[in-house]
């Protein structure tokens, strides 16, 4: 018996590769890898020698990485409860490519397309299915297929970027960067940051076609995977939680004065998003630096959370001291005191709206249309000429 709870490592990831789940199946074993942040699939023949005695590296089992593009963000399984099969179904997500699910095929090591979104103006009709013959190699495990038919169309008007930006204390922080093929990096254009940095959640960064009308305007989007959130591990969240959420905050900073040192922004053209605890993000992110953000929205913030958290006859607040500390304690009162947006609200806040507020598709569409109105006239994108002939 206890050689059967006796554990072991079988096999290891690599340099800068960490193992997030597998899947195990009757002639294959599938693999979810971390690259440097970046998510990654591979699959390795069953079954593996049992002869093998020690910890073996990942390559010595050579492995098939299953080919996604290039500006991918997150990889889903799909339904795979067939054991005896060789068919792994994923879907892919991305900023700039409407969820696609695909088959790929372990054995022949191909790849199909069975589901994509259609895009007025972005899609057209592409052939269904790609062979690996369409596929070039931009590293040793990520590969593009870019420049594949089958994916040509959804990638063709907007370009994703991913960045590591130097935090105060040296950590390099995920900037992930999206904009028009058309936009010039010239210092000249809008910008948006989103961040949430909290209960160890990873930033959505999925598709959304209500960003379409920005980034047409030559908007920049981007997002900052900062400390408190997820994606890296444990230790990222940890790393941005009750002492430490000050991080949090100079990540985001960072971010956001990064995009205006490379040249993706205007420097008094960007703006700031942020919900719930992304709100208390971005506007302990305004109290500390007050001229880096033209405009701000901020969606049901937790921006009392000195007396939110003092008071633990409201639902969430125990189970909150795990994430901001206990306000109870004099250090972590301090703590929370010092990055607290509360003081700092502007008169007119609309305090009407919550998580459980008003609903509902058109009401979604208006609030969007309210919200990048906005931004378009913060930003300073209004084209006075169009407007006036319009009118």
């Amino acid at each position: 018996m206890d050689d059967y709870m006796t554990f072991q490592d079988f096999i290891l990831p690599g340099q800068d590769v960490t193992f997030q789940d597998m899947d195990i199946f009757d002639g294959h074993l599938v693999l979810f890898l971390q690259h440097c942040g970046a998510p990654m699939l591979c699959s390795i023949d069953m079954p593996i020698d049992g002869n093998i005695k020690k910890p073996t590296n990942l390559e010595d089992f050579s492995p098939w990485y299953f080919p996604v593009p290039s500006n991918l963000c997150s990889i889903l399984p799909g339904s795979n409860h067939d054991y005896m099969t060789s068919i792994y179904r994923v879907v892919l997500s991305s900023p700039v490519m409407p969820d696609v699910v695909i088959d790929y095929d372990m054995v022949k090591r191909t790849f199909s397309i069975v589901h994509r979104e259609e895009v007025v103006g972005l899609t057209s009709n592409v052939n269904s299915s790609s062979d690996l013959a369409n596929v070039q190699t931009t590293s040793k495990h990520l590969q593009n297929v870019g420049n594949s038919q089958s994916w040509s169309d959804f990638i063709g008007a907007f370009t994703c970027e991913r960045r590591e930006v130097i935090a105060h204390d040296g950590v390099r922080v995920p900037l992930t960067i999206l904009y028009s093929q058309k936009n010039l990096r010239d210092g000249s254009s809008p910008g948006i940051l989103y961040g949430y940095g909290a209960y160890g959640d990873v930033l959505d960064k999925s598709w959304c076609s209500d960003r379409i009308s920005l980034l047409d305007r030559g908007c920049v989007i981007a997002f900052a995977d900062v400390r408190g959130g997820g994606g890296q591990g444990v230790s990222w969240h940890k790393s941005g939680a009750r002492s430490c959420k000050l991080n949090s905050i100079y990540d985001f900073i960072a971010c956001g004065t990064y995009l205006g040192n490379e040249g993706y922004v205007h420097k008094d053209r960007l703006s700031a998003i942020g919900c719930s605890a992304g709100g208390l993000l971005v506007g302990a992110a305004i109290n500390m630096n007050p001229n880096l953000f033209c405009a701000a929205i901020l969606k049901v913030p937790f921006l009392d959370i000195c007396n939110t958290m003092l008071d633990p006859s409201l639902p969430l607040t125990i189970l909150d001291y795990e994430e901001f500390g206990d306000p109870n304690t004099q250090a972590d009162f301090e703590m929370i005191r010092s990055y607290s947006p509360y003081d700092n609200i502007l008169p007119g806040v609309n305090m009407n709206g919550g998580h459980f507020s008003e609903g509902g598709l058109f009401k979604h569409c208006e609030d969007t249309a309210f919200e990048y109105a906005f931004l378009i006239k913060a930003m300073g994108m209004l084209d006075e000429n169009q407007f006036e002939s319009d009118s």
